[in-house]
């Protein structure tokens, strides 16, 4: 008998050129999870590919989140009406290029993919009301000419510090760029007390490039109405407790709070969020 492959398929596609997206599951905000499981079911993409969680995932336990558990996957959805590839994936705690590179086969092998995006959260000292300025990290001069038409900072200057690992993402535009496809990185400013909980503004900023980059004709007005809800469920916490609501005014003045006030900011907002979920 053969080798077992490290990946299963479904269905096998015949398609000239795609694009494909990832999204990693335990992002912070729920980000990836929040806007791959928008993708597929605004979009009715269908699940035609997984690869196999042994060897990239510890096997011993599952997490639980919101007493549900989680199994690690890393599952392939694809819309044909797009041309678009959505991964959603468990970020792999093992063996991060063979995993990377394998995602990467089954999309160049089953749906011929030309570029990729990855996305994903970083922290911000802002408030929760402040628009969100996305960032984008090309892989090539060419894919960061073609971003130009967006509305992304694109001047990033950073460096992964000494005897520490690169982003995923980072590492995912590595190992696109060595079988040679373009590729691309989002990142997405969220306020530091939303990281544990919801960011409906996040996700949104996200959703928005993608429904621009691929024509998708998303209609956000569900996401819309998520950011007004936690906006008013914020502004209740806040009429209640006068320190809370000073520490979230300074933010929004650009004023930065002390490490014992962005806790106890962080602490309220976290119990209040999910006691009125």
């Amino acid at each position: 008998m053969g080798e077992k492959q490290p990946f299963r398929i479904y269905k096998r596609l015949r398609i000239a050129s795609s694009s494909l997206v990832v999204g990693w599951n335990d992002d912070a905000s729920g980000l990836g999870t929040r806007v791959t499981d928008y993708l597929v079911k605004k979009l009715g993409a269908k699940d035609f590919a997984e690869i196999e969680p042994d060897g990239f995932f510890p096997m011993a336990g599952v997490s639980v989140s919101h007493d549900v558990v989680q199994f690690p996957e890393c599952r392939f959805f694809y819309s044909r009406k797009h041309n678009l590839v959505i991964c959603k994936s468990t970020p792999p705690r093992t063996d991060w290029f063979r995993f990377m590179d394998l995602v990467l086969e089954v999309a160049e092998r089953y749906c011929h993919i030309r570029e990729v995006y990855t996305f994903g959260a970083m922290v911000s000292l802002g408030a929760h009301t402040a628009p969100r300025t996305m960032l984008g990290v090309a892989s090539s001069p060419e894919m960061r000419r073609e971003l130009g038409a967006y509305d992304l900072a694109m001047d990033i200057d950073f460096e992964t510090p000494p005897g520490q690992r690169p982003t995923l993402n980072s590492f995912f535009l590595w190992v696109a760029r060595r079988r040679g496809i373009a590729a691309a990185s989002l990142w997405v400013p969220i306020p530091f007390y939303l990281l544990t909980t919801e960011d409906p503004r996040a996700w949104k900023r996200v959703l928005e490039f993608l429904d621009r980059r691929f024509v998708l004709g998303l209609d956000l007005s569900d996401v819309d109405r998520e950011v007004e809800v936690q906006d008013m469920r914020i502004s209740q916490m806040a009429s209640r407790s006068p320190l809370l609501s000073h520490y979230i005014q300074r933010l929004e003045s650009n004023l930065q709070l002390t490490q014992e006030e962005n806790e106890k900011l962080v602490k309220e907002i976290e119990e209040f969020l999910r006691k009125n979920e």
